[in-house]
């Protein structure tokens, strides 16, 4: 990858969740990439019964400074109702998901919200393992969350970066890693790690320390 040609990663905040009596955001993540913009997560757009509990505030796409009609891929990391709510506005488009991740969204009862994991027009390409998704940007299984969870893996000549979804919920998770995803990220070295409930990325101790003490 050309130093010209950068790969960047810009997160958007559309929703705050109530866990445990605090907000949680929902954030999904824009990967500028120079062959294609890929949107990866896409959060929700509104309200439903399902997820009532949580107490939804949404900031959804559609009222973000962000051109929807420049999104070229749409990557789900799993089917989640906060993960997947927005896929119907990217109708058309390619939505990358793993296979296991889908049929399981399809047919387990009390999963998901199914009615937006197949909402009108939206075309799932089926994802088996590791993908190549474009030079640089792979999707790897990351098996924790849910059994079919995948994160992205953007290489760009140093350490990679990588966009999580829910492979952790929270920093602790990945400082001490207990699921097959959570291991498989920190054996890659990353150099951050993008969460969709946190606003700021996670980096190993030794540069969150490092960072501390300049």
């Amino acid at each position: 990858m050309s130093p010209r040609d950068p790969i960047t990663v810009t997160p958007y905040r559309v929703a705050d969740l109530l866990a445990e009596d605090e907000r949680m955001p929902v954030c999904v993540h824009v990967i500028d990439h120079p062959d294609a913009r890929v949107l990866v997560d896409t959060g929700l757009t509104e309200l439903h019964p399902a997820a009532a509990d949580l107490d939804p505030r949404l900031q959804p796409l559609t009222e973000q400074d962000l051109d929807l009609a420049s999104i070229d891929i749409v990557v789900n990391t799993h089917l989640h109702f906060d993960h997947c709510g927005g896929n119907h506005l990217f109708a058309g488009r390619p939505v990358y998901v793993q296979r296991r991740e889908l049929d399981d969204a399809r047919n387990q009862d009390d999963y998901t919200i199914r009615e937006w994991v197949d909402a009108p027009g939206v075309r799932y390409v089926p994802v088996d393992g590791e993908l190549e998704l474009l030079p640089g940007l792979r999707l790897v299984p990351a098996p924790g969350h849910t059994a079919g969870m995948q994160i992205v893996v953007i290489e760009t000549g140093g350490r990679p970066i990588v966009v999580g979804g829910d492979v952790a919920v929270w920093f602790g998770e990945l400082d001490d890693p207990q699921t097959e995803g959570q291991r498989r990220v920190c054996a890659l070295d990353p150099e951050l790690v993008w969460l969709t409930h946190v606003d700021e990325p996670w980096r190993p101790a030794r540069v969150r320390s490092s960072l501390g003490s300049t």
